[in-house]
């Protein structure tokens, strides 16, 4: 399925080609994201994935570079998470050499000029606030600043508008200089790919001169909790929206595998305990769902959902009764297999394309130097056992592991405190 190939200066090279394709992604992630940040620094890893759009010496202006882009129809963009940052191009095979340079230009020679950091100050500003004014998403956000708290993996990707004000070009150089390295980064081509060797020479002299630098070493993430946890987000909304979940495992720890199936059988899908229960029979909320959220070293399970804001304690207390009624009684096995058919099905049809290939390798080198295969993902899914998914359920869900964050008109946590219980 895919060949990796580790260059002299430690750039890792991951290539994967795929049969009966005209399409070729190129995927570059480096290890670092807004975990790797100081306080004052927090934002930064985002802010930088913009900057990269704003001029090179071979492409001066934003514009020419998303002309050369638009001109063949490709599809070019950037993400930040917590642990990673990626840059990626799809594009016609055809013009995989295009592709390539435009990448590499824009990640080695950027200019990284103030006047583009100043105007770009204002566009951060107002992707803060369309954040913010998405409840559905931003409780998510929400939902780990409660749980890590100081740790830096609670910090907001986009950062603090106080940080992003302040931001000079020292600081990019800086941190770039400092994580954007050879050996904290993976180049990854998808698609259809004309001979493995002649692709990772033509990699190898894009990515020439990257710096030479080793990953830059974090602290696991403080785990600890004593007591259930609350965080209130006070905003007039005409629905409420929450969070609640438990703390778990990370991607490192073998019953990720029991959690992720766990989470499916809960809110994975629209036949799910919990969608069925809140939705289809109570009819409390539109979107309901619960999933599993996993980094190198730690993880969690959560439910999320909008509702009626005279209704946010009747489905709080219908999702924890799922939770452990799982934990008290567990689950028959044709429940267990349908949620792996469920996460085997939908791995299938989220794998057909390069861009989703790329990704799931590339994500795997970046957090775990190490590759599975999607047969040895499956292979870990098909070991699991009801019982596996009972013990998981009972680990996790207890009292002291919970948390909720709500967004809404309440200021009041005792409410919520007297029903956040198993």
């Amino acid at each position: 399925m895919f060949k990796k190939i580790i260059l002299k200066n430690g750039l890792r090279l991951i290539l994967a080609p795929i049969k009966n394709t005209e399409i070729t992604t190129v995927l570059v992630m480096i290890g670092t994201g807004s975990r790797y940040e100081s306080k004052k620094l927090n934002g930064i890893s985002h802010f930088l994935e913009h900057i990269f759009f704003k001029g090179t010496k071979k492409r001066p202006t934003a514009l020419s570079i998303s002309t050369e882009m638009d001109r063949i129809g490709a599809e070019f963009n950037a993400f930040t998470g917590k642990d990673e940052t990626g840059f990626y191009v799809k594009a016609d095979a055809a013009h995989f050499s295009l592709s390539l340079d435009v990448i590499s230009d824009i990640l080695l020679n950027s200019k990284f000029l103030p006047a583009e950091i100043n105007r770009e100050k204002g566009v951060i500003l107002e992707e803060m606030k369309m954040v913010q004014d998405t409840p559905m998403h931003y409780v998510g956000d929400l939902f780990e600043k409660l749980l890590y708290k100081s740790d830096p993996l609670g910090n907001l990707i986009i950062g603090t508008k106080e940080n992003i004000l302040n931001f000079k070009k020292i600081d990019f150089t800086d941190y770039f200089n400092k994580h954007y390295t050879a050996e904290n980064t993976v180049v990854c081509v998808a698609g259809k790919i004309s001979g493995i060797e002649n692709c990772a020479k033509i990699i190898e002299k894009h990515f020439k001169k990257i710096k030479n630098g080793k990953k830059q070493k974090i602290e696991s993430a403080n785990i600890e909790q004593a007591k259930p946890n609350i965080l209130l987000h006070y905003k007039k909304t005409d629905q409420a929206h929450f969070c609640l979940g438990a703390r778990g495992y990370g991607l490192r720890d073998k019953r990720r595998w029991a959690l992720k199936l766990l989470s499916s059988i809960l809110g994975g899908n629209m036949s799910s305990r919990i969608f069925i229960e809140v939705r289809e029979r109570r009819g409390l909320a539109y979107y309901v769902r619960t999933s599993y959220q996993g980094y190198a070293d730690c993880g969690y399970c959560a439910t999320q959902a909008g509702v009626d804001k005279n209704k946010i304690e009747q489905a709080i207390k219908i999702i924890l009764s799922e939770y452990k009624k799982i934990a008290e009684k567990g689950i028959k096995k044709d429940e267990l297999q349908k949620a792996k058919d469920y996460i085997k099905g939908a791995s299938a049809i989220n794998l057909e394309t390069s861009d989703q290939i790329a990704s799931f390798l590339t994500n795997q080198e970046i957090l775990l130097n190490k590759i599975l295969s999607p047969k040895e993902h499956f292979a870990k899914i098909d070991r699991i056992t009801a019982s596996d998914i009972q013990e998981t359920a009972r680990d996790i869900f207890t009292n002291q592991k919970l948390n909720l964050t709500i967004i809404g008109e309440y200021k009041d946590e005792k409410k919520f405190e007297r029903i956040l219980k198993l």
